[in-house]
């Protein structure tokens, strides 16, 4: 009997801790009106980007990247309320695109002047991509700066960049976004 409870103990733990933290799930009922685009016309620019669900239920972030007035970016962001991070490692993406390089972004904190990063390159097909949370490292402007890397207990925002210093199209498929 004592051998049962024990089994039955290990295996609990074990499925806990393969659990993972949805940051965000994406369906046909999914509320996106959290999501928000910036685009480089903050700086003068004309690239556009835009964000849908598709028929499927995933989120859709795509558009135009264009160089003009010194332009070259488009920005996903989802703020929400403090999500700990402090029993997680990793942030997993599933994903699909374009064969693309993007960057996958956190702050801390919301009103934070910076944020952390982790370049992704996005494949066709879908894919799980894996981020080491503890990897990101600090980046404002196109510069990384002298900090540590992410050592925070909690996030308040996620985002997607794209930004390659060539006029192009995109289009980023997420299924969805969880914490492990």
């Amino acid at each position: 009997m004592i051998y049962i409870i024990q089994s039955l103990l290990l295996i609990t733990l074990t499925l806990s801790t393969m659990q993972s933290d949805i940051i965000f799930d994406f369906n046909n009922d999914a509320n996106i009106q959290d999501w928000f685009i910036t685009n480089d016309g903050v700086m003068g620019g004309k690239s556009m980007g835009n964000f849908t669900l598709n028929a499927e239920g995933n989120g859709v972030f795509s558009g135009d990247i264009s160089l003009e007035n010194n332009g070259g970016f488009s920005m996903l962001r989802y703020n929400f309320e403090p999500l700990s991070v402090q029993k997680c490692s990793t942030i997993v993406l599933r994903i699909k695109g374009d064969n693309k390089a993007y960057q996958f972004r956190i702050k801390a904190g919301k009103e934070d002047y910076f944020s952390y990063v982790y370049p992704i390159h996005v494949s066709q097909q879908w894919q799980e991509v894996e981020i080491p949370i503890h990897q990101m490292y600090p980046w404002f402007r196109g510069i990384k700066l002298d900090k540590p890397n992410f050592k925070a207990e909690s996030i308040e925002e996620i985002a997607f960049l794209i930004a390659n210093k060539k006029a192009e199209h995109f289009q980023l498929l997420i299924d969805n976004i969880k914490l492990k």
